[in-house]
């Protein structure tokens, strides 16, 4: 039998994927098929679906500058909302005729003799492939917590990301591990149903005031009336986020975002005790700063218990904190974000040199975060050294998909089979982006923080504004790549 062949196989059907397939289809190209995990577009959207979800992006920045959503109904949207959004796309472009779900990409081996891409997905299928375009992103593998005992747990226990909605929390007692991005969102959520609920918090977050409401029919109206005015406002939203990444690069200007969220605590925390757990001891920005204006008054509720002592243990029916203090509890939640380090998940990934690409020392870094030495024909979107603290994820996308069109066009303008970066020029690239972050306050700012790996390098974030990544994703330089005839 025959295996199924396709010019170019997209994995993941998120924000990257699912763009990368509108731009394939906006360039005249249509041999491609869409490879996706789950059972629909949506990645991260589709997956997070706790209470409270929602992006912490303002809409109208959060969203394709190609095909922006005049209706949005809040300045900042919740889970269902972009979900909406994203699928509508999908049906909009007609990529659901190139998608095939419950499809995860779990090995991808170049052939140098074929100059293809041998592919297998964990349900035993099997493709090949001209290029590949990996779309996998960064929040689609919960990370559990590594706590002594938590298989022990007798009660109900499930992570933020893989929500039990057949579970009812009212009248339960509730632990939640991890006060992150997830969990400041469904505390408030499910603070008022439990009997009592538990937050074991090893760090405090930095949290500001989240500017939300509810978009008004006018506003809508003229934004479907007079596009014009909506790529106004996202422009706005766009430079003031920037001015934000001022801080990052230099945290001493950071001091006035802190007096906001110093101001903010004391405002809705007046018990000092409290308030005293609930103050970060590193510079803000060092791990991402939060938006809400809920989970301050959900901690002070009577019901709730801040532990700012961390997890020792779990046993059969309880949570022992690091101070030894065992706390009764029916359900555990864990908010204890995503497995980011490795964007490849569980992807193995042979190259040119048959070596599997993780298992290589020093790190997965990539040029620009699309491209890999000794990987030809591959691109990735998100990669290495492209997630953001300040602005919308989406914006860096684009300009990779971009990208990934130009080097596209440039192997069909000169019939080459192959395309890959030149190792010096990755290694060089790097090394210029690690002496800029550490000079960054994810570096400097005194925290531990998910953007460093284990040996203190920080492949995650990119260093600074992102006009400067635009400038540098304009255009590629094809002088830094190898092109192959067949």
């Amino acid at each position: 039998m025959t295996t199924p062949h396709h010019d170019i196989i997209v994995v993941g059907s998120g924000f990257s994927g699912l763009g990368m397939g509108i731009f394939l289809k906006k360039s005249g190209r249509n041999d491609f098929l869409i490879l996706e995990k789950s059972t629909d577009f949506g990645g991260t959207w589709l997956d997070n679906d706790y209470p409270g979800a929602a992006c912490d992006v303002p809409s109208h920045m959060y969203s394709y500058s190609f095909d922006q959503n005049p209706d949005w109904s809040r300045f900042y949207s919740g889970q269902a909302e972009i979900l909406a959004y994203m699928k509508k796309c999908a049906s909009k472009y007609d990529l659901y005729s190139h998608f095939r779900g419950n499809s995860e990409l779990i090995e991808a081996r170049w052939s140098d003799a074929d100059k293809r891409w041998q592919l297998k997905t964990g349900d035993g299928k099997a493709y090949t492939a001209r290029v590949v375009i990996s779309g996998i992103g960064g929040l689609s593998r919960p990370a559990l917590p590594n706590v002594k005992g938590l298989d022990n747990f007798k009660g109900t226990m499930f992570h933020s990301a893989r929500w039990n909605h057949d579970y009812d929390l009212t009248g339960k007692r509730v632990a939640v591990i991890g006060t992150g991005a997830s969990a400041i969102q469904f505390v408030p959520q499910i603070a008022p149903k439990v009997d009592e609920l538990v937050l074991f918090q090893r760090t405090p977050p930095w949290l500001v005031p989240k500017p939300d409401g509810v978009i008004n029919a006018g506003v809508k109206k003229l934004f479907n009336f007079l596009p014009a005015s909506q790529n106004l406002v996202r422009a706005g939203i766009y430079w003031q986020a920037e001015a934000f990444a001022l801080g990052f690069v230099h945290p001493k200007l950071m001091v006035a975002i802190e007096k906001l969220a110093r101001w903010h605590l004391k405002r809705q925390i007046k018990d000092p005790e409290l308030r005293e757990k609930l103050t970060p001891n590193y510079t803000i920005g060092c791990k991402r700063v939060l938006f809400s204006n809920n989970y301050y008054p959900a901690l002070a509720r009577d019901n709730v218990k801040v532990i700012a002592a961390g997890v020792k243990e779990v046993r059969a029916n309880s949570v022992i904190d690091s101070n030894g203090q065992e706390h009764q509890v029916d359900a555990i939640i864990c908010g204890t974000g995503f497995d980011t380090k490795d964007p490849l998940g569980p992807l193995h990934l042979y190259g040119r040199d048959g070596i599997e690409t993780r298992s290589k020392e020093g790190g997965l870094s990539a040029y620009l975060g699309t491209t890999l030495k000794d990987l030809p024909n591959l691109f990735m979107l998100l990669g290495p050294n492209t997630a953001l603290g300040h602005n919308s994820i989406i914006f860096m996308i684009e300009q990779q998909i971009r990208y990934a069109i130009s080097c596209l066009d440039e192997m069909d303008k000169r019939g080459a089979a192959e395309i890959s970066v030149k190792p010096e020029v990755q290694d060089a690239y790097n090394e210029r982006i690690q002496a800029e972050l550490q000079k960054m306050v994810w570096s400097e700012g005194g925290c531990k923080s998910w953007y460093i790996d284990e040996d203190g390098k920080n492949f995650t974030i990119w260093p600074g504004f992102t006009w400067k990544y635009w400038m540098r994703m304009r255009k590629p330089n094809f002088r830094h790549f190898q092109f192959k005839k067949a």
